[in-house]
């Protein structure tokens, strides 16, 4: 019965091995169908051959090397062995026995532990292909003179080798000794160990080899030392280049000479001679690389800090500058000035046009619930983008109508995977236009596409997008749900190129397999015309087509002129083995924006375009992958005009620029030039996109713009920008202001805002109305030589309301107004006309309010003037008995807006 227990058991064993692989058989055999589908099979094909390579080569030569040991160690050993059994008794077991007992347990483990090996070894594939194919970069590092292609593309294999022969060689010498000691070759006895001179001879040559891995360590430890750093700089310091450094190349050396000396002694069993290099090594350690570089760093450098330290601070500040392409921005001097007018208001009509007064939240809160049209499409995100609108070059807020699976009405898996199989369209509208009601305007809406202007989506079906499900499958006999009318659901069919056929009753068992669902073999509704569409989401698509990139969390949708959707999504190379770098979190210290990918909504399509050939990174991954990346001249138009510099890695090197663009070792030292990025309320403000014309340029452009503070100010000490549009594309600048004046910052604004009185009485009585107000985010907006200050104030009902924008807030200089809307806010710090003003929002309800004067147009006659002033007077002392003391407030701002004009 016992026997028969172990039988069931390694079975059941067997049966769920084999099971393991038959799955990875299933998802691999799928996966190169999906690399087939989207034309990047030579991708796939590239990876599992270096896998393949790297895992059989690392699993290989630890296999040969332990068997040929183990083998040696078989025969040279005695011919018995003895094992202590229970109550102390030893019994003689032959040679012949012993083979039977310890030769297929020895061969067992080696094999186990060569296919553990063998895959941590495919796991660091990539290092291996980047060995293979790394190049010369040019740049030699500033200590070693090694080239910095050596530490991107060789170090980190040559680390894994050193690794792999630090654990191989002490494993097989514990192996070696274990076979030894049980074929008899070491005795224990009360008189001492008694070992056979054939092991010491053996394990004598492995801990030769042993010194020589760890002797390669300490060589390496001289390149990583570069890409550390602990002090106010990254990288070797003094201490390190004139101690620790030296004592790594002498420890290099010493290593395996301490290895022979003590193989020798173990050699000759002279226990005294063993001891000595070990106990050698390790003070030549301890005295070299811990206590002389901490007695140096204590005595010498620290009291002598800035002199001494200088270049290599200078060589932190340059490597940094090459890590995060820092080398590129360009400072220039921005002399602010107070002298901005109603005609430079106009002259920068476009730029006012375009300033973004929907934020992100509040409008995603109104695009849902003004534009999901049923629960099952949902609003993920708000992107913002320009396209030209009716001839006009306009900033654009957008947002895709996916489909939510986890908000259909009936969850089952024929809706999930058969009839409810993509989103529908976008919402799209202009970034500071409002309707009467508060609300945004549209260029795009409702299903299925209505437009409002010259742009137009003809194919408005979402199948690969940010919300997919892992798949669908299409062709059916089952109609698929197309989109909801007043009058019934309408149907329809896709006829796209995307997915995998599924032809036989053999592929519907291959899916069912790899997705775990045996309707999928059941369905009667699959045909041989069906094809099942996985990888859907687009980041999850783009992530397996391309592992070795870093993407992007923020895909944002682009309308092309054939009027179909694709998504544009930025990819990352990076690395964390550049010397003298400082780190991010994780430790990468190299990052380049240099590919971009598009995903055609529809098909699937997925096109990866390099946009900086420059980038070392993306030059060894196009000589790993030939034809992977598509130049950016190959980039459609429709698709090229829609690139924009991505947020979030000017947000990354915003971060880094704050120190680094401190040049001067010693200012960088001392800190003398500090910078940060504001913070509002607890959060670090972010990059926001405008179109604005830069200072010297001659026409708007769509720009990316962060503002700095000095450390520990709130005053504004400069403002960071990408250009985005066609040649200028990537070109970073920064405007630094003068350090003699005081230049507002956003959160002296927003403390100004908080003490007008009037402004903080009206967010009062607002919120005590049973309204939430919400401030949205403050924008540094410059104009010709000057700075305005613009957020937003929208207005939501306690119980779940509507956003709605019924505020405009503007600062200039020392003057702070609100107004219904932007035009109006700049007419009353300006006067003149700004621009052809949006509709004004209706203002929150007052008892007898009237219209708002006509401050507009050409300016009123003095009788005209006179008229308002007296109209807006008597409104005011009706309010005032009625105690509407608000909008009392509000009518005495309108009077002394007429009561200016009549001034000029």
């Amino acid at each position: 019965m016992h026997k028969k227990n172990k039988l069931i058991l390694l079975s059941l064993i067997a049966f769920l091995v084999l099971l393991s692989l038959l799955s990875r058989l299933i998802h691999f055999y799928t996966d190169w169908l999906f690399f087939i589908e989207t034309g990047y099979l030579s991708v796939l094909k590239t990876s599992i051959a270096a896998q393949i390579v790297s895992g059989l080569a690392f699993g290989g030569i630890f296999l040969l090397f332990v068997l040929a040991n183990l083998h040696f160690a078989y025969h040279a050993s005695a011919s018995a062995t003895r094992i202590r059994l229970e109550k102390g008794n030893i019994y003689q077991l032959k040679k012949e026995q012993v083979s039977q007992l310890i030769k297929p347990l020895s061969i067992g483990i080696a094999v186990l532990l060569s296919l553990l090996i063998g895959n941590w070894g495919a796991a660091m594939w990539q290092n291996a292909l980047l060995f293979v194919n790394g190049i010369t970069v040019g740049i030699p590092d500033p200590v070693l003179g090694a080239d910095v292609g050596f530490y991107l593309f060789s170090l980190p294999l040559l680390e894994q080798i050193n690794v792999f022969t630090g654990f191989m060689f002490p494993i097989t010498a514990v192996m070696v000794a274990a076979l030894y000691y049980l074929n008899g070759g070491i005795v224990i006895s009360p008189r001492g160990i008694d070992i056979d001179v054939k092991l010491k001879r053996h394990l004598a040559i492995l801990a030769v080899l042993f010194s020589l891995s760890i002797g390669g360590g300490f060589y390496l430890e001289t390149f990583r030392m570069l890409l550390g750093g602990t002090g106010s700089f990254q990288g070797a310091g003094y201490a390190d280049v004139h101690a620790r450094l030296a004592t790594y190349q002498f420890l290099a050396f010493l290593a395996p000479v301490a290895g022979v000396i003590f193989a020798l002694g173990l050699w000759k069993g002279a226990w005294f001679r063993m001891a000595l290099p070990v106990a050698v090594l390790l003070a030549v350690y301890g005295v070299g690389v811990v206590a002389y570089p901490g007695l140096l760093q204590k005595f010498k450098v620290a009291p002598n800090e800035l002199d001494l330290e200088t270049p290599y601070i200078k060589n932190s500040i340059t490597f940094t500058r090459i890590g995060y392409d820092l080398e590129k921005i360009e400072t220039i001097p921005f002399d602010v000035d107070l002298k901005l007018t109603a005609a430079d208001i106009a002259k920068n009509d476009a730029t006012i046009k375009n300033i973004r007064l929907w934020d992100t939240e509040p409008l995603l809160k109104t695009y849902s619930q003004l534009q999901q049209i049923r629960t099952y499409y949902k609003f993920f995100d708000v992107d913002n983008d320009r396209y030209l609108v009716n001839g006009r070059y306009t900033q654009v807020m957008l947002s895709p109508r996916e489909l939510s699976y986890a908000d259909l009405p009936s969850r089952n898996w024929i809706n999930e995977r058969l009839i409810f199989t993509h989103g529908n369209g976008l919402t799209m509208g202009p970034v500071s236009r409002i309707s009467k009601e508060g609300l945004p305007e549209f260029f795009l809406k409702d299903i299925p596409p209505v437009s409002l202007a010259d742009i137009k989506v003809t194919q408005p079906d979402i199948y690969y997008g940010e919300l997919s499900n892992d798949y669908s499958i299409v062709g059916s006999k089952v109609p698929e749900f197309g989109y909801p009318t007043a009058t019934g659901n309408i149907n329809s069919a896709y006829a796209g190129k995307g997915g995998v056929p599924i032809r036989s009753l053999a592929d519907k068992a291959l899916f069912a397999a790899r997705f775990g669902s045996e309707k999928i073999l059941l369905s009667s509704d699959i045909n041989d015309k069906s094809r099942v569409l996985y990888y859907r989401n687009i980041l999850e698509r783009v992530r397996t087509l391309a592992p070795f990139l870093h993407f992007d969390s923020d895909p944002y949708m682009v309308v092309r002129k054939d009027g179909g959707l694709s998504w544009i999504i930025d990819a990352y190379t990076y690395s964390d083995r550049l010397p003298y770098s400082k780190p991010l979190k994780g430790g990468v210290n190299y990052m380049r924006n240099s590919v971009k990918v598009t995903v055609d909504a529809y098909h699937g399509t997925v096109t990866f375009y390099l946009v900086d050939p420059a980038d070392v990174m993306a030059k060894v991954y196009s000589r790993i992958y030939p034809g992977l990346f598509k130049q950016a001249s190959a980039m459609p138009e429709d698709l090229r005009s829609h690139v924009r510099y991505p947020h979030q890695f000017l947000q990354l090197q915003a971060s880094i620029f704050a120190a680094y663009h401190m040049t001067d070792p010693k200012v960088f030292y001392n800190k003398e030039n500090l910078w940060e990025i504001p913070v509002m309320g607890e959060k670090q403000m972010e990059p926001y996109y405008t179109m604005m014309k830069l200072p010297g340029e001659k026409s708007e452009e769509y720009i990316l713009l962060l503002p700095f503070t000095p450390s520990k100010r709130d005053n504004l000490a400069a403002w960071f920008t990408a250009r985005c549009d066609g040649d200028n594309y990537g070109k970073v600048r920064a405007y630094t202001f003068p350090r003699d004046r005081l230049i507002y910052g956003p959160k002296q604004i927003d403390a100004r805002i908080n003490q007008d009185a009037f402004i903080s009485q009206q967010l009062t009585l607002w919120n005590q109305r049973g309204s939430e107000v919400i401030r949205g985010s403050m924008l540094v907006i410059p104009i010709e030589k000057s700075l305005l200050y613009v957020q937003p104030l929208y207005l939501v009902a306690e119980k779940g309301g509507l956003p709605e924008l019924r505020r405009v807030i503007v600062a200039y200089g020392d003057e702070v107004v609100m107004e219904q809307t932007l035009e109006l806010a700049l007419q009353r710090i300006f006067g003149g006309k700004a621009g052809e003003p949006a509709p004004a929002p209706a203002v929150v309800p007052s008892a007898g309010a009237g219209p708002a004067p006509a401050a507009q147009g050409a300016k009123a006659s003095t009788r005209d003037l006179a008229r308002q002033a007296m109209a807006i007077y008597e409104r005011a002392t009706t309010l005032q008995r009625q105690g509407d003391w608000a909008g009392y407030g509000e009518e005495l701002r309108k009077l002394q807006q007429v009561l200016k004009q009549l001034a000029q």
